[in-house]
């Protein structure tokens, strides 16, 4: 096994978006697995934690070991990627993956991908699964907002929509930082986990897009379940506040996929699913789906 690492740069339009890939060089053919982060960590701040130089609370390693080929990308105005005055709301996220796909599948040898995406990154991957159908063979949706109407932390966003719209950014900085891991269940995460990612992700400065947060109080839904037909699990966090279990039975119900799945996770917040202290769960959930046998063809109901 040799797991390396790459970089690599896509054009949409002007802009310019980081998209970042780990796999093992020595096998060919794997499944591509491509993971969408969501509205306030930047793509390896979610997905490949390297606390110490341990790739023990990173997934992209965990998986690239079990032998897929994952990727990740930022969304413009994060990390990496090129910030723009756009509030790189819901739909630009979209772009960007159509942006960066292309690379993917040139470089995979691949079709099609498995996409996972949570939080905001659940509706990116949603809606573009919405637009690009055949280039999704799987989705997994954790910590998804359907359309957020009794949802409490969407409540307070549209308490506060003019001050989110008034500038394209929204501030950034260890108070948000604990706030994403801590909100709906504190001391879940490691303090050097945290400690790690205020040091990765300030270094990209003091601000981060409003959009998504905006798209989420007052513009959903972005996505229409019955347009999705592959494979999909739909998992919801036992503490959260972006969404209500019933807006997501309603979402789940309406799914046009005949291959679908609901996991709720006892005791997992909101923030930290995939470098806090039940991320090992929340991993063998995502391959226990991934890596399931092929279901037969699609029939007509």
């Amino acid at each position: 096994m040799q797991i390396v690492t790459e970089e690599h740069w896509v054009k949409k339009g002007s802009v310019k978006l980081y998209v970042y890939r780990k796999h093992d060089a020595t096998r060919t053919g794997k499944p591509v697995l491509f993971m969408v982060h969501g509205s306030t960590f930047s793509s390896r701040g979610t997905y490949d934690v390297m606390v110490d130089g341990s790739t023990d609370y990173s997934a992209m390693e965990h998986f690239a070991r079990l032998g897929y080929d994952v990727w990740t990308m930022d969304h413009e105005g994060y990390g990496f990627s090129d910030r723009t005055d756009s509030n790189s709301g819901i739909m630009v996220g979209v772009a960007d993956l159509q942006a960066a796909m292309p690379l993917v599948l040139e470089k995979s040898g691949q079709s099609s991908v498995f996409l996972y995406g949570e939080s905001s990154g659940a509706i990116r991957a949603g809606a573009y699964t919405n637009l690009e159908p055949s280039k999704v063979a799987r989705l997994m949706m954790h910590a998804h907002t359907h359309h957020g109407k009794h949802a409490p932390e969407m409540e307070r966003r549209r308490g506060i929509i003019d001050q989110l719209k008034a500038t394209p950014r929204r501030p950034f900085g260890k108070a948000q930082i604990d706030n994403v891991l801590n909100r709906d269940k504190s001391g879940q995460v490691d303090p050097a986990v945290i400690q790690w990612l205020e040091k990765f992700e300030m270094k990209f400065g003091d601000s981060i897009p409003a959009g998504t947060y905006i798209d989420m109080a007052i513009n959903l839904p972005l996505v229409d379940p019955a347009r999705i037909h592959c494979p999909v699990m739909v998992s919801r966090p036992d503490h959260e506040r972006n969404s209500t279990e019933e807006e997501l039975y309603e979402f789940y119900a309406a799914l046009g996929s005949r291959e679908k799945q609901f996991h709720l996770m006892r005791g997992l917040p909101h923030g930290g699913a995939m470098v806090g202290h039940q991320r090992k769960r929340m991993w063998y959930a995502m391959h226990a789906f991934f890596g399931a046998p092929e279901a037969p063809p699609a029939e007509e109901h």
